[in-house]
């Protein structure tokens, strides 16, 4: 005799049978409005410049950026990030070609803008690139002292917005830097100039490529940034981070580096409600980049990774993979 099976009223897999279900229920989408493309910027170089940490990126010159920002714009990218690659010449320990209003990064905020002027730029506010010592801020006897650095970051943030940029982007973690920034910006009537603080940037071993990528870990040598940049261990801290560059006039934060710290992204979000951005930085792309290439893992892997960006919180990503991957949703 047949007895009738008693199924489980809750069947999860109906959700899931077919694609177009699950297209309907998915709970978080990722589009180009989500993407920011960054981008280097090396000094009197022609054309492009392959670097080699990370697979599928280049530095480009003046010449040469005006094509890749026409390209961008065109297939959907929104918004890009610019970092330089300065001369060593150029380079003291006092970072003051970051306050250059014709430095290589005002040249080009203005020569993009001309191109494509509704692109959104996002200029990053640190003087790394362009100390002797690779340092974030001016070192004396040893030590980044904020104060002094505090000086030097309000004039590049000023000559920045001189130059066209749309979104400052301090990077430094120095203390009330937000704070002085934003004021000198409504002084000098950039009411509008959109501060994103990089306000949890913690002391990560991801960063390796992107060092090389704008020349500055070489000067850096075996220094440590520990004493400005926080401790991997902490998440608590990173919000007391947050509440206070919110409170300084931040309109939008930023936690970095990515993936790891998905935690970190979640609890930001949850808590402040306020735009959080996220930064797959320059270690996490050339990792996952390079097992593609070596066909450790599908190529999907990428966009599966930006995905779990959303799902943590993260309103848009800062991802050297951006124009990858539109080109793979514009399909």
């Amino acid at each position: 005799m047949f007895t009738k099976r008693k199924f489980p009223s809750t069947r999860l897999r109906r959700l899931r049978s077919k694609p177009f279900i699950r297209d309907l229920v998915r709970e978080n989408v990722l589009s180009g409005d989500d993407l920011i493309q960054p981008l280097f910027i090396k000094e009197d170089l022609k054309g492009t410049e392959a670097i080699t940490q990370m697979p599928g990126i280049s530095r480009f010159g003046l010449d040469s950026i005006e094509n890749e920002i026409e390209e961008l714009a065109n297939l959907g990218i929104k918004s890009i990030a610019l970092f330089p690659v300065i001369n060593p010449d150029k380079k003291d320990e006092f970072g003051t070609e970051a306050i250059n209003q014709n430095n290589l990064i005002c040249n080009a905020i203005k020569k993009i803008k001309n191109v494509v002027p509704e692109i959104i730029i996002i200029s990053d506010v640190a003087l790394d690139p362009y100390t002797n010592h690779g340092h974030d801020g001016i070192l004396i006897d040893g030590y980044v002292e904020n104060d002094k650095t505090l000086d030097q970051l309000v004039k590049q943030s000023l000559a920045l917005a001189e130059s066209g940029a749309d979104i400052i982007a301090p990077s430094d973690m120095m203390d009330g830097r937000i704070k002085l920034i934003r004021n000198a910006l409504e002084e000098q009537d950039f009411k509008n100039i959109i501060l994103l603080s990089y306000a949890a940037k913690y002391n990560s071993k991801f960063y390796g490529p992107f060092r090389s990528a704008v020349g500055s870990s070489s000067n850096l040598g075996k220094s440590t940034k520990a004493e400005y940049q926080m401790d991997v261990a902490n998440s608590s801290e990173a919000l007391h981070e947050v509440a206070l560059d919110i409170s300084e006039g931040a309109d939008i934060v930023m936690v970095k580096p990515g993936m790891p710290y998905l935690d970190i992204i979640s609890k930001v979000k949850e808590t402040f409600n306020v735009p959080t951005f996220a930064y797959q930085v320059s270690g996490e792309y050339s990792m996952l980049k390079s097992a593609i290439e070596n066909k450790w893992l599908e190529p999907e892997v990428m966009s599966e990774s930006l995905l779990c960006f959303k799902r943590a919180g993260a309103d848009a990503v800062l991802t050297y993979a951006a124009k990858e991957i539109i080109m793979e949703l514009n399909k």
